[in-house]
């Protein structure tokens, strides 16, 4: 079998595939891997695009495999088999009740986690499996129901709505607080100042204040924001607070404020799903997610009907 590429294929596509032979039909494939129909047809075609080669016939009543189909599916029937009997790997929960849900690992630990049990039981019980990535992932090939992200704006080729907006206010340990003290803003470029993926934020807040900001040599910057958190924890230098997942850190005194102006950052917090009709699960879940973010019911259900 010639194929376009060395890559290996994804395991979600000959796990398609195996569905779809076995089912003779994309339409069961999809619902017994809990993933939309065009998640699994754009995964076969992924397959025979990197064979060069069909491995289907499609009719009117499902689909049937080729030769060349059948004698792949031998392969990975086998293949299959052989990691069940000899893998501890861990076996993704599926069914008609469990959603996928993907954001980056701030987000998934410092909003999503005290969340988490009441977005699966209330009112009744829903399984998240949820992705931490920080990739900007295709959702729909990737087979991955709903999408939690920080961002500017919306995303081609996804339906969005945004969740809700950032506040951002200095932060930084206990003792370096104190050593900090209240006054004027430019005390702040003092002392080293902490900055995640970008720093824009930083520029928000001093641009409020009639300042210029550009990252220095002694600022530190940190790709996660639960690292930039750390780093202010242990006192090496001033972070920015972003609200609302930052109420945790404040209750328990681990960082403290040490400023009280408050500038809206250009960084929101979005709900994305893949185009096309969200299955009844992902709604559910769609709306427990904007009830613990406060976004109004109406804007939340014109997210699950959009088209685009």
């Amino acid at each position: 079998m010639d194929h376009s590429s060395d890559a290996m294929l994804p395991l979600e596509t000959l796990r398609a595939f195996d569905a779809a032979a076995r089912t003779g039909s994309f339409s069961a494939a999809a619902e017994k891997l809990n993933l939309t129909h065009g998640a699994v047809s754009r995964q076969i075609a992924k397959l025979e695009d990197w064979l060069g080669l069909k491995v289907f016939d499609r009719g009117a009543r499902g689909v049937s495999l080729t030769i060349e189909g059948n004698r792949l599916h031998l392969r990975t029937t086998e293949a299959f088999a052989l990691i069940s009997s000899n893998s501890d790997r861990w076996i993704e929960p599926r069914g008609t009740a469990v959603v996928r849900l993907t954001s980056i690992p701030s987000v998934s630990g410092l909003w999503l986690m005290p969340r988490m049990a009441a977005l699966e039981n209330n009112p009744s019980k829903l399984r998240i499996v949820l992705d931490v990535d920080i990739r900007q992932a295709d959702l729909a090939d990737e087979g991955i129901d709903l999408s939690i992200r920080c961002g500017r704006g919306r995303i081609p080729s996804r339906v969005s709505v945004q969740l809700f907006e950032e506040h951002v206010f200095p932060v930084a340990s206990p003792d370096l607080a104190r050593e900090i003290g209240r006054g004027d803003p430019a005390r702040l470029l003092k002392f080293p100042l902490i900055n995640d993926s970008d720093a824009s934020a930083w520029r928000a807040w001093f641009a409020a204040q009639d300042m210029d900001y550009r990252p220095r040599p002694q600022d530190r910057r940190f790709e996660d924001y639960n690292l930039v958190l750390d780093a202010a924890a242990h006192g090496l230098g001033i972070a920015l607070a972003r609200p609302p997942m930052i109420e945790h850190q404040l209750k328990s005194g681990r960082i403290v404020a040490v400023d009280d102006r408050i500038v809206l950052s250009p960084i929101s917090y979005w709900l994305d799903r893949p185009i096309g009709r969200p299955r009844a699960a992902a709604a559910e879940l769609a709306r427990r997610i904007a009830a613990q973010a406060g976004l109004a019911p109406e804007k939340i259900e014109d997210f699950i009907v959009a088209e685009q």
